[in-house]
């Protein structure tokens, strides 16, 4: 190291640290805050899925089945509208300003009396929690290529405790005190968020791309005409996110309808859905050492033998095997595809998450809307059929990829 490079550190301010990306291996505590970000934020979406029998008794009326659909498109949204400010201002201030607001937008959904305001709120909940996805990039960036997968493994895992763990925390939450109860609960939560973010993050220093934000949306399009691989990898795991949406909308009602049993018992199933964390720190050591293709034709073999398992294993047990075989396939293809979409531009890497991680949530939210109608329509044998076919388009993209 040069005496030059000695006096810039030692003059630099020292609670926060400039992090140029992949400058060295971040910090296991960096690392660690970024994993408990993304689960608490992205958690917020998933509240209301093992809740929606309570919601639609305590609301009258079947609207507030379609919350789950809501809170997902205004995450689609907010990776459109929010998510590429990343590429063009600091990063830090950006996630805790985010992870504030959702506070109050939570606070509303607790407050809203009817179904109507509690769809309406429920949007911004999904809106504002779209910054699990400024954490990502943020993790990619401060991590050296040769590492780059393991360390966003490491906070996918984060990622995906949060989403299955949510369905736990408000089952038990919703079936002891209420729905909004649990709402409350998660407004601390995120100020905490926005507390650790600002006390563990060094502040980014975004790469100069000469666009405005109008330019960064724009670009949008040229960044998906450009890539193939990052329109494979997208439509891909449009269907493996869309085959999971379906699944965790329905299953409350499903345990409801068939068992007999209420939320706390749809909770325990984000305790054993979360296996399929172990699967992310291990793909992405995969992709960093022999390539994700093989891994992502697996997952999308696998995701299939989930749904024929739900269809014809008609008991606990059954949904038991299935939620395993299906969250581990999810994961395993997510940080796969994300290995392949990171690598393609790096000063572009938000916006690149937010082509990627849009349609997938679009995918997800017109999925949990689909089975929510088939389900009122067909029952537990049509949403089957929908999760079947689902993942067949995924095994079928795989066999077009190699041709």
């Amino acid at each position: 190291m040069t005496a030059t490079k000695d006096q810039t550190i030692s003059t630099a301010p020292r609670t926060r640290t400039q992090a140029p990306a992949a400058a060295g291996a971040p910090r296991r505590s960096v690392v660690f805050s970024l994993a408990v970000a993304a689960g608490l934020t992205v958690a917020n979406i998933y509240y209301n899925q093992p809740m929606i029998g309570l919601m639609e008794r305590d609301l009258a009326g079947a609207a507030a089945t379609y919350v789950p659909t809501a809170t997902q498109l205004g995450y689609a949204v907010g990776l459109v509208v929010l998510v590429p400010l990343g590429d063009l201002v600091e990063r830090r201030r950006l996630i805790v300003l985010q992870c504030i607001a959702l506070s109050a937008a939570l606070a509303l959904v607790a407050l809203a009396p009817s179904a109507g305001l509690v769809l309406t709120a429920s949007l911004f909940v999904g809106l504002l929690a779209s910054v699990a996805q400024q954490v990502v990039p943020f993790a990619a960036n401060l991590a050296p290529d040769e590492k780059r997968g393991a360390v966003v493994g490491t906070v996918m895992a984060g990622l995906l405790c949060g989403i299955l763990l949510s369905r736990t925390l408000a089952g038990f939450v919703a079936g002891a005190l209420g729905w909004r109860e649990m709402f409350w609960l998660a407004v601390p939560l995120a100020l905490l968020t926005a507390a650790l973010m600002a006390l563990q993050l060094p502040r980014s220093r975004p790469q100069p791309t000469g666009l405005s934000y109008g330019g960064l949306i724009a670009s949008l399009w040229g960044l998906w005409r450009e890539f193939p691989a990052l329109r494979l990898a997208a439509f891909t795991q449009c269907c493996q996110f869309g085959v999971f949406s379906v699944f965790w909308t329905i299953l409350a009602l499903r345990l409801q309808e068939h068992f007999g049993l209420g939320p706390q018992a749809a909770g325990l199933f984000g305790i054993v859905g979360a296996a399929g964390v172990l699967a992310a720190p291990v793909a992405g050591r995969i992709a960093d050492r022999s390539g994700p293709h093989p891994v992502i034709v697996g997952a999308s073999l696998l995701t299939l033998v989930s749904w024929l398992v739900f269809a014809f294993w008609h008991s606990i047990a059954g949904l038991v095997v299935g939620v395993l075989a299906l969250d581990v396939a999810v994961q395993l293809s997510q940080i796969s595809n994300q290995s392949i979409i990171y690598a393609l531009r790096p000063e572009a890497r938000s916006r690149i998450n937010t082509v990627y991680m849009a349609l997938m949530f679009l995918a997800g939210a017109a999925s949990s809307g689909a089975a929510t109608a088939i389900w009122h329509q067909w029952g537990w044998s049509g949403v089957t059929g929908l999760g079947i076919g689902i993942s067949l388009l995924g095994v079928a993209l795989q066999a077009l990829r190699r041709k």
